[in-house]
């Protein structure tokens, strides 16, 4: 046997073992999750698998209980008010980022996605200190700050991405014909990069709904959001009404995914098209 064909039997043997490992871990994350499905068709009034009986009073509780339903309001007002401002900032912050010439910019890169790397218990605090003396603790706009920083640095991930494959001969013809600056950026780049702007918001907008540590510290009675009411329920209470709110939050966060590859998969063929 030849030096290169055992070496390529190795690789071989290699991929398939870091195949399987892969898909261990995935079965492993993702399984503990699609529990909560059918409990939430159970008829029981505890937390059972497998289910005693098929029922969907949980998502009827879940529909005709006020103080569900507010919170529900209550997060989805605070993801579409943060995830607006989050990608304004975050595309303004990507273009300056990826096309500015300046001293210190890896350092303003990596302050702006400090919020995907340090501990939200950590962010946190700083938050609730920051809040406290600015008088916004248990405010819509307390929320909204906290959770636009927690959404930028997605934004700016994914429009860098997206402007780094970005032709910018198509700018200077544009420019050449007369455009003004603004002009060119409204008619030209904003069209190509928009699936990732999207993308961004998506993300920014999941981040924000899911988010229950930083709401724990800043959302007060007033402002609960469906994640702190969902972990009070846990702490506190049985009630299976929250695997209903689990599930369709997880059907929300699957449509995001999708969403999500789709506006991608389209970036690129528009991109290839350009």
């Amino acid at each position: 046997m030849s030096l290169p064909t055992y070496t390529t039997k190795l690789e071989h043997i290699g991929y398939r073992l870091l195949q399987v490992f892969c898909v261990s871990v995935l079965f492993f994350l993702v399984v503990p999750i699609l529990f909560v499905i059918p409990m939430s068709f159970s008829a029981s009034s505890y937390f059972e698998f497998p289910p005693p009986g098929l029922s969907i009073k949980w998502y009827k509780n879940f529909l005709s209980d006020v103080s569900w339903i507010a919170t529900f309001k209550h997060s989805f007002y605070v993801g579409v008010t943060s995830t607006f401002c989050a990608t304004f900032l975050g595309t303004l912050a990507s273009i300056g980022l990826v096309r500015g010439r300046f001293r210190g910019k890896n350092l303003i890169m990596a302050f702006v996605l400090s919020p995907m790397v340090v501990p939200l218990i950590i962010t946190a605090c700083g938050l609730y200190f920051m809040l406290s003396y600015l008088r916004l603790i248990g405010t819509f706009v307390g929320l909204v700050i906290a959770h636009t920083a927690l959404g930028v640095p997605f934004v700016v991930v994914v429009v860098s991405a997206s402007l780094q494959g970005f032709d910018r001969s198509l700018e200077r013809a544009a420019i050449s014909l007369g455009a003004s600056p603004v002009r060119t950026f409204f008619k030209v780049t904003a069209p190509i990069i928009a699936p990732g702007i999207f993308t961004g918001a998506i993300f920014a907008f999941i981040t924000s709904f899911d988010e229950v540590v930083i709401a724990l510290f800043l959302a007060g009675p007033r402002w609960r959001t469906l994640p702190v009411k969902m972990f009070e329920g846990i702490r506190f209470e049985v009630n299976p009404t929250i695997t209903a709110v689990a599930t369709l939050v997880l059907m929300l966060a699957v449509l995001v995914l999708i969403t999500s590859i789709w506006l991608s998969m389209r970036g690129e063929r528009l991109r290839g098209e350009r």
